[in-house]
């Protein structure tokens, strides 16, 4: 494992900042699919949770090709700079909404769901519980957000590991069930991959009053998107921590300029543990 401080004399600062201002004036922020988890078990690469769920036989065979369907006619839009903000997070809604569709008539189950945590590869690294722990114990508020087509999944994983604590909130897509646990519906607000910001909170007033009153923020994510998520917040200071799974040379010198720490090799929870316990 190894570490990166582009710039130690900035990070030293904003730690002993945030330690002045105390427990009670911070939460985190926090995306899970190989932020929380690692980004490889024994060499293959984290699957995310819709993949394990098409490759597991959960849903029906014409689950597949029409999701990539979907994804060859929206992805190209999610990151075209030519397209304004504002279309291509209507573009980014309404593939959303059109894939959870698409789930719900593929037969998405709740036991799918809880299938694939009890027998999937997703690992959390090793220190999370650790991490979860001190989070709860110091009643920091720690919100995950998360868009996965199947975000309640997320939550299972850590009543798996028995860290689903109180002072967690999962910011995900989620679903109505029927009596037998079939999906009938998808609850709002929909969560896509340029909305993980305050936009999204203000329209859930009880996450939105944890940490209004609070000014600190640690942000953890494993690409520069993740800094989105901080987007329409207002703080006094942020500490931005990047975990860099894979593509080390072609991504380190963007890493450099936009984190604070960055932990390179699918890195363990040591460091940032070392960081919060010592305050």
């Amino acid at each position: 494992m190894s570490s990166l401080i582009p710039y130690p004399k900035k990070l030293k600062k904003l730690l002993f900042q945030i330690k002045e201002d105390g427990f009670k004036n911070l939460y985190i922020l926090c995306d899970f699919d190989r932020t929380l988890t690692y980004g490889s078990v024994d060499g293959v690469k984290t699957p995310s949770i819709i993949s394990m769920l098409r490759d597991g036989q959960h849903l029906t065979k014409d689950y597949a090709p029409k999701a990539h369907a979907l994804f060859n006619k929206y992805h190209p839009l999610e990151t075209d700079p030519k397209i304004s903000l504002a279309e291509r997070k209507e573009a980014m809604q309404e593939w959303w909404e059109k894939h959870n569709k698409l789930l719900i008539e593929s037969g998405l189950s709740r036991a799918d769901l809880e299938d694939i945590v009890k027998k999937g590869s997703i690992k959390f690294r090793k220190g999370v519980p650790i991490f979860l722990d001190f989070l709860f114990q110091h009643k920091i508020p720690l919100i995950i957000f998360s868009a996965s087509g199947c975000g309640e999944a997320i939550q299972l994983f850590f009543q798996k590991i028995k860290k689903d604590y109180p002072n967690i909130v999962y910011i995900v897509n989620k679903f109505n069930w029927n009596k037998t646990g079939r999906a009938i519906s998808t609850k709002k607000p929909i969560i896509h991959s340029l909305n993980k910001d305050k936009t999204i909170l203000k329209k859930l007033p009880k996450v939105y009053s944890l940490i209004k009153n609070r000014r600190n923020v640690i942000l953890l994510g494993d690409s520069v998107g993740d800094l989105g998520m901080t987007a329409g917040f207002k703080y006094a200071h942020l500490l931005k921590i990047g975990f860099l799974n894979f593509d080390y040379k072609k991504l380190k010198k963007e890493y450099e300029k936009k984190f604070d720490l960055i932990l390179e090799e699918d890195a363990d929870f040591k460091e940032i543990n070392n960081l919060i316990e010592n305050w």
